[in-house]
């Protein structure tokens, strides 16, 4: 019986639910299609890479070459910690001369055996295209700065893929964000409703009679 009369309620006002709702709307979904067509979440470009010590410091071979391989993974996880640290970070932005604001660049990186990964990501694609020509030229020129097992000599890095900067998804949070303030709305418009009912001073029903406990004899229907 509560139930009903709560739906009752709410279609015979179900105007001031719907008002929230429309004036959330109006100024979500305009936002939401908006942010939709742009690159809100930024770029993402990601390379593979793989790197060995030069020829001049690896010892000859006589026909096992599972220390050179050994060696090369070694070099990989190396690089891969490398990347992920403030260092790397600096040598970026000494390789941009500071042209580029280097604070909301997000870098990842993770390496399978041989085969190292590195991800990065930057709100604008043009200065995305900057930071990763200087990135490749950095583990390409600078390693041995901070791998002395490297004998002095740049690491020998080749990277396996072609920059390719691709749009970012916006964050979870703000995909659903425009539904959470429509929810939030018509929440907000149930209890006006409930509100503008509690303040009514008009009985309507039946039911509101026999609530005051006054005992209804008989009704008029509407028709």
């Amino acid at each position: 019986m509560e139930l009903i009369l709560i739906l009752r309620v709410i279609l015979r006002r179900w105007w001031l639910v719907a008002i929230p709702v429309v004036i959330v709307a109006a100024t979500v979904v305009p936002e939401f299609l908006r942010e939709r067509g742009t690159t809100a979440g930024g770029f993402n470009v990601t390379l593979r890479y793989t790197a060995a010590q030069s020829t001049s410091n690896v010892a000859p071979r006589d026909g096992d070459y599972q220390d050179v391989w050994l060696a090369s993974e070694l070099a990989v996880n190396a690089l891969t910690d490398w990347v992920r640290s403030s260092s790397f970070r600096e040598e970026i932005d000494a390789v941009l001369g500071g042209t580029v604001e280097l604070g909301a660049l997000g870098i990842a990186a993770d390496n399978s055996r041989s085969v190292g990964q590195l991800a990065m990501s930057y709100p604008a694609a043009a200065e995305l295209e900057q930071i990763t020509q200087a990135a490749m030229q950095v583990m390409q020129e600078r390693a041995q700065i901070y791998f002395p097992q490297l004998g002095g000599e740049s690491a020998q890095v080749t990277f396996l893929d072609s920059p390719a900067y691709v749009p970012a998804p916006p964050a979870l949070a703000n995909r659903f964000a425009p539904f959470v303030r429509i929810g939030i709305a018509l929440v907000a418009g149930v209890l006006l409703a409930f509100l503008w009912e509690y303040l009514d001073p008009f009985v309507r029903r039946r039911e509101q009679v026999e609530a005051m406990g006054v005992t209804v004899m008989a009704s008029i229907p509407r028709q």
